[in-house]
């Protein structure tokens, strides 16, 4: 197998993993509650790259183990208390839906992380990207409305919606923390969001699953949330971040076959509707991804990459120079030929 075949069995390997996280969390939810379930898969993810960062630490590059300091400590926080937060929001979530439903609606956090970037961040955002927003969007309000004849909207959409927001606020917090160790990144999140969930759990005097459930839960957070970082990260050191982000915007769209495949679910027609929405946006979030990268300008592209729900999410800045243009930044016109856009690439 070539290095390029290897790098894209990597990259839907990590899609994969992920995609199969919702459905067998569905059925670990209905012995384990949904605080307690959180807990036990960041936790599994927190160790399980604990354990490939020391193996991995003899052969990583300088900046690839370039640690967290002092200076970082308040992104630090900010990624741990978001990431206490979002899974369990997701876990109750999936318990009130879905999985294939969900699969979907967790899309919506390219709004969220999209939407923030901009207002906050002020950060520039493509035509063909607001398009794809706005699909994700209307499919995903499709989503969380079921029943025949009447409207009824399903609180467990709005649990997904709470856990999108929370990880799009990650997204744009962290980028700072872009230039770190992604093992040392992805560690301190396990580790320590799994531990504040599992504070939240006993503060709610929730009691602890049986013990093969949170073997089943650590192993499932380790391979859905930690070791798909790992294939990740493999697969972009070949392909590329644009690449890598193509082949993992198929995660969504597998989670709803591990759903009906598992949970022998079969949504209702609105469904089906709005997956047809959703592979359009797909389809533009790809399109603006590569077609970025195969510019015919003199292109410098910075990617900054971090990690949100034991994922990572990659930030590339292109800055493309050609002759007679002129860029406002800001409200203000320059006189020298330089246009910046702003490409999103959500692996999430």
């Amino acid at each position: 197998m070539n290095t390029k075949t290897l790098a894209t069995t990597y990259a839907i390997l990590a899609a994969a993993l992920y995609a199969v996280s919702i459905p067998l969390s569905k059925m670990l939810l209905g012995a384990a509650s949904p605080t307690m379930m959180a807990a036990f898969l960041y936790l599994g993810a927190g160790i399980g790259m604990l354990l490939l960062g020391f193996a991995k630490k003899k052969t990583a590059s300088k900046n690839e183990n370039e640690p967290l300091t002092k200076k970082d400590l308040p992104y630090t926080v900010a990624m741990v208390v978001l990431d206490i937060a979002a899974p369990i929001l997701l876990m109750f979530g999936i318990k009130e839906s879905l999985a294939a439903n969900v699969s979907l609606i967790n899309n919506f956090e390219i709004v969220a992380t999209s939407l923030i970037a901009l207002f906050v961040f002020k950060e520039i955002i493509s035509k063909r990207l607001w398009l794809a927003t706005a699909l994700v969007t209307a499919a995903s309000v499709i989503l969380s409305f079921e029943g025949e004849g009447a409207f009824s909207f399903n609180m467990g959409s709005l649990f997904v919606f709470g856990a999108c927001l929370c990880w799009g606020l990650e997204n744009n917090c962290t980028r700072a923390l872009s230039q770190k160790s992604s093992y040392q990144i992805v560690t301190i999140k396990g580790i320590f969001s799994g531990l504040g969930s599992l504070l939240v759990a006993l503060l709610l005097c929730e009691n602890f699953p049986a013990f093969e459930i949170i073997i089943c839960s650590l192993l499932l957070g380790f391979a859905s949330y930690g070791l798909s970082i790992h294939f990740y990260i493999l697969a972009q050191k070949n392909l590329g971040a644009a690449k890598t982000s193509a082949y993992y915007s198929l995660s969504p769209f597998l989670g709803v076959a591990f759903g009906m495949l598992f949970l022998g679910e079969r949504p209702r027609l609105q469904f089906y509707f709005a997956l047809a929405i959703m592979l359009v946006a797909a389809y533009l979030m790809v399109r603006d991804t590569i077609s970025l990268q195969h510019t015919h300008l003199h292109e410098h592209i910075h990617t900054h990459e971090h990690s949100h729900g034991g994922l990572p999410h990659t930030h590339e800045h292109s800055h493309f120079h050609e002759h007679n243009h002129i860029h406002g930044e800001n409200g203000e016109l320059h006189d020298h030929n330089h246009e910046e856009i702003f490409e999103h690439n959500h692996t999430h």
